[in-house]
């Protein structure tokens, strides 16, 4: 009873996901490889522009706020430190305004870069992106820039490319990895180089893909084995387990696996029809709706595809 009085009655009737929200890296549960990543980059005082990207409540913001805590004393956490959510004030002007005299302005006393911490940034408009770019290019000397958003697409490319999405040994596997994922873009390539060096030591095909939270070739194979060869509820439940065993986002598997479709001996009109409904649920993915339900369509696209095989052929 006695204990419970000294707390300060701010913090007794603070809502709990703020009362235990986690006040360093170590504190944080899940997401190891991204936290060793990024407990790296601290340690050695090379921290990258950053860009934290999935759906609401799992983690982004208590990252990169038990990253700032970790970077900077409570005294000069708000010199350091602007945090704006993007969602209140997501015009040019906000690009123009805070995010830039405070970006432009070194501190006398201070070594080291200020963090900016821009929460939904995937609201911010076009014209604010494309500034905010710029600012990110220009004041990189003395600011890091932390972008958070739920949806990885409605984040322009420019700024994607100038962020750490999540000696230097390097295998052929490990080249191949990263010419694949950057997409012919040279800044995104030499961030996942990066970053994958940083975590692992060791530039492979499975470190790139682990680092960048890509689903590995081998496991979009088994994927495509499931739907093609399983029942349904069998392929769902195996996939589900994978999806959750390796954080694996669905919009990035039905990106790898209708690469894999193209390999496969389809008849062509059922491969164009299997497509069609692969875009569909890309469609309905980046409009928000739920990851299990899309899963499910997808299942269900593969189990109508085989029996429409099986039947052409008998």
């Amino acid at each position: 009873m006695a204990s419970s009085n000294k707390v300060p009655l701010q913090a007794r009737n603070l809502p709990w996901v703020e009362k235990y929200r986690p006040q360093k890296l170590d504190d944080l549960i899940s997401h190891k490889d991204i936290l060793t990543t990024i407990q790296k980059f601290i340690s050695e005082e090379k921290l990258p522009h950053l860009l934290f990207y999935g759906p609401p409540g799992t983690g982004k913001t208590s990252t990169i706020l038990a990253c700032a805590k970790q970077l900077y004393q409570e005294k000069e956490f708000n010199s350091m430190v602007l945090e704006l959510n993007a969602s209140d004030d997501r015009g040019i002007d906000v690009v123009r305004g805070p995010v830039l005299s405070f970006a432009s302005t070194r501190t006398i006393f201070k070594r080291g870069f200020k963090l900016v911490i821009l929460d939904e940034a995937d609201a911010m408009t076009q014209d604010a992106q494309n500034a905010l770019r710029r600012v990110i290019e220009k004041y990189t000397e003395n600011t890091r820039f932390c972008l958070i958003g739920n949806y990885l697409s409605k984040i322009i490319p420019a700024l994607q490319s100038r962020c750490t999405r999540f000696r230097i040994d390097i295998n052929p596997g490990g080249m191949k990895a990263i010419v694949t994922l950057s997409s012919g873009d040279m800044r995104r390539s030499l961030n996942i180089l990066q970053s994958t060096s940083m975590a692992y030591g060791k530039v492979t095909e499975e470190t790139v893909y682990t680092c960048t939270g890509h689903p590995l070739r081998s496991d979009i194979a088994n994927i495509l084995d499931w739907c093609l060869n399983k029942d349904f509820t069998s392929a769902y439940k195996q996939i589900l387990q994978l999806k959750a065993l390796k954080g694996l986002a669905l919009n990035d598997i039905i990106t790898e696996i209708h690469l894999l479709v193209h390999r496969v001996d389809f008849p062509p009109a059922i491969r164009i029809g299997l497509l069609i409904k692969l875009a569909d649920i890309e469609h309905r993915l980046a409009s928000g709706t739920n990851e299990k339900i899309q899963l499910s369509s997808m299942v269900a696209a593969f189990q109508s595809v085989r029996e429409l095989v099986v039947s052409e052929a008998s």
